[in-house]
């Protein structure tokens, strides 16, 4: 792939990296042109690995020797996919940061073209373990849950349609990159959340949901075993769960604490409840 040096930060091919907003790089009103950054060459290969097709590359002057092989793999990608060849931009490293205001990981980014939305029918079809969250608001806790995800056995991840962006930059990125492992969709706002967890129930998941309610029962309770397809569910990090999600679960669970704790953050207690009850 030929790299292609620029010093100036106002080249409109830039704009991708650092002067469009994520509503913006989404393209809601034409999906088929949605764009997310991947940021790092880790997390720009386990892209590539899940198909995710690569556009252009932003990349320090500093980390292009180490990233050739990646970008000729990005090259291959693209070009199965009948893609352009993406070009990668190289900046020095101060005129990187200061383009995007911020410290790249590993001096990487990567433009690539966003992936079709699924159905929560489709994702969840097959799966024995499914996390359900609603309207989570920071980005790291879905990518940090993402993660805890991945590594703990949860075979599908469904948001509530108020949900942050599990492929925005940062979520991604705290994500090491399994937002593109693991199978998610987001639901309608018609359905959220009463038919969407009919759904779930007639795929023969048991509801539960993780919240501080006065018949809750704790998480290695005996008659929690009996479920054999489980559908974890999780509030916002404010307010925890609407009253309509909880009524509409079947059952809600806590995680025992001590000293006066009453709670974990969301990206903790998901993955304490992924290891009990997932496994």
């Amino acid at each position: 792939m030929q790299a292609v040096r620029l010093d100036d930060i106002s080249d409109p091919r830039l704009d991708v990296f650092a002067r469009l907003t994520e509503h913006q790089l989404r393209c809601d009103l034409d999906p088929a042109r949605g764009i997310l950054i991947a940021e790092s060459p880790l997390v720009v290969c386990v892209a590539l690995d899940a198909g995710v097709v690569p556009l252009s590359f932003l990349v320090d002057e500093r980390h292009l020797g180490s990233c050739a092989e990646l970008l000729e793999r990005a090259a291959q990608v693209a070009a199965e996919a009948g893609a352009d060849k993406p070009e990668a931009f190289v900046l020095p490293h101060d005129v990187a940061e200061c383009l995007t205001g911020y410290k790249v990981t590993r001096g990487f980014l990567c433009a690539m073209r966003r992936p079709a939305a699924r159905g929560v029918a489709e994702v969840v079809a097959g799966a024995r373990h499914v996390a359900v969250l609603e309207d989570l608001v920071d980005v790291s806790n879905v990518g940090a849950l993402f993660r805890s995800a991945a590594a703990l056995g949860a075979d599908a991840v469904v948001l509530s349609p108020r949900c942050a962006d599990p492929f925005c930059r940062r979520a991604a990125r705290v994500s090491m990159g399994t937002v593109f492992q693991v199978p998610w969709a987001r639901a309608e706002a018609p359905s959220w959340p009463g038919a969407t967890f009919d759904l779930l129930r007639e795929k023969g998941f048991s509801v539960l949901a993780m919240a501080l309610a006065e018949d809750a029962v704790a998480i290695d309770d005996p008659s929690l075993s009996h479920a054999d397809k489980r559908a974890l569910l999780f509030g916002s990090e404010g307010y925890g769960l609407t009253r309509a999600a909880l009524d509409a679960a079947d059952r809600s669970v806590i995680i025992p604490m001590s000293n006066g704790v009453d709670s974990l953050n969301v990206a903790a207690s998901s993955a304490v409840a992924f290891w009990q009850l997932f496994r």
